[in-house]
């Protein structure tokens, strides 16, 4: 299994430098339906944690050079 990439990019909704990563795919797959596109490859998962408790993430969308590629925050949904 490959590792995903990850890059550390400012991130809107968190107003700091956070560590993103690319989407797997059954993430891709969620948001090409969401957006009704057939390629997602240029989108980052912010990894911050919100809540060290639960261990809930900020999971918010970004593109490499777009910190707010959308007018309100898309959050990826955690998997089941």
């Amino acid at each position: 299994m490959t590792t995903p990439r990850t890059m550390r990019l400012p991130c809107w909704t968190c107003d700091a430098e956070q560590r993103h990563r690319q989407l797997n795919k059954a993430e891709q797959d969620w948001l090409k339906e969401r957006l009704g596109r057939t390629g997602v490859n240029e989108f980052w998962l912010c990894e911050n944690v919100l809540d060290t408790d639960t261990g809930k993430q900020c999971r918010n969308l970004r593109t490499g050079f777009v910190m707010k590629p959308f007018p309100k925050a898309v959050r990826v949904p955690v998997p089941e």
